[in-house]
């Protein structure tokens, strides 16, 4: 939120403080002119006589009147101090609501930006984080029991069928139980996979994406070659920071999700790797189905695919981008999904890249 300059609370106190006492310091002297003014009079002739009576008459007036500044100073101060930290016991407040378990709360501070203007914008930012991100985590939970359900419904459904049908073939209902077996275990692995990859790499090392690039090639390029896609790698030397591993698999889930969703015969596939003045990229591209801007925006959630993908024999359990898009928000990265007019998809991965490459 974009908020105008304005005066820091530091100063605002400091000014507000000085201000109270100058008015204290003026009303005390005033205070001691009038009574003065009205004290000495023609009649006192003998100045020990006259400091006698000035001190006399004015002794209990000063302790009232000191008394009295300090009564309104500590009301005037307990006042001017909790107008100044209205703010804090806002965000307080917003805290404890937070804490018990409620994020849709926001301070939503008004004024001009100051100190605490900006703690409370900050505090709403995490909180609106907060909530994303659980809501997200609901939802992925709840979308992975729905997708690890699925296989053992079917398998329990088929040991029902074998158990109570004598003349079923076991044969085929064991190689059906294998092929549901072996999918739970992908999506599993795929699960462990993706919440390894939510956190950031604890070792850390120069990878080149080129040569990442060209390990995901070689190895997928069987099963580009059965599916009849043309698999195309070059580019540059990309060096960045990260987890050699996990930056191979993020270069393989990318390949592989173009060959399998590509089209039928004849489909092609583009490796990429160049550099930018701060950034490496990555950029796989593929022929395929046209698909809307609105389906591609959705690809990176877990469990999403689209329509035409559903049906075919290597839809994958629908985490492969989703893997991607970790694995990149690991290494301080972007990934972009864009739709080719042709048909098809274009995926870029924007990592920080090593100072100094290419002469940069």
């Amino acid at each position: 939120m974009h908020r105008a300059p304005g005066l820091s609370v530091r100063l605002k106190l400091t000014l507000s403080y000085a201000g109270f006492i100058m008015v204290a310091g003026v009303a005390m002297l005033a205070a001691m002119w009038v009574f003065l003014l009205h004290s000495v009079h023609p009649g006192l002739v003998i100045i020990v006589e006259w400091r006698t009576a000035v001190l006399r008459e004015f002794g209990p007036i000063t302790v009232v009147a000191l008394a009295f500044l300090l009564a309104f100073g500590l009301l005037g101060g307990w006042i001017l101090s909790g107008r100044m930290l209205a703010p804090l016991t806002r965000i307080t407040d917003a805290a404890r609501t937070a804490t018990a378990g409620s994020l849709s709360h926001r301070i939503r501070l008004p004024g001009r930006s100051d100190e605490f203007r900006e703690l409370a914008d900050a505090f709403d930012t995490m909180l609106a984080r907060l909530e994303a991100q659980v809501a997200e985590q609901q939802r992925f939970a709840a979308n992975a029991s729905h997708e690890l359900r699925t296989p053992l419904a079917i398998s329990k459904t088929l040991l029902d069928v074998a158990r109570t049908d004598p003349t079923c073939d076991t044969g085929e209902v064991i190689d059906r139980l294998h092929a549901v077996n072996t999918r739970a275990i992908d999506l599993t692995e795929a699960l462990l996979l993706l919440s390894r990859a939510e956190q950031r790499p604890a070792t850390r090392e120069a990878v080149d994406l080129s040569l990442v690039a060209e390990e995901a090639a070689e190895t997928l390029l069987p099963l580009a070659e059965k599916h009849g896609v043309a698999l195309e790698a070059s580019g540059d030397t990309a060096r960045t920071i990260g987890s050699s591993a996990l930056l191979v698999q993020l270069a393989m889930n990318l390949v592989h999700n173009a060959i399998v969703h590509n089209v039928p015969e004849q489909g092609t596939v583009w490796v990429h790797t160049g550099v930018h003045q701060r950034s490496v990229v990555l950029t796989v591209e593929n022929t395929g189905a046209k698909l809307s801007p609105q389906l591609v925006s959705t690809l990176t959630e877990p469990f999403q695919r689209g329509t035409a993908r559903v049906h075919t024999d290597h839809a994958g359990v629908g985490l492969g981008l989703a893997i991607a898009k970790t694995i990149t928000r690991a290494h301080d990265g972007t990934l972009t999904l864009t739709p080719r007019s042709a048909g098809g998809i274009r995926i870029a991965v924007e990592l920080p890249a090593i100072p100094g490459q290419n002469g940069r």
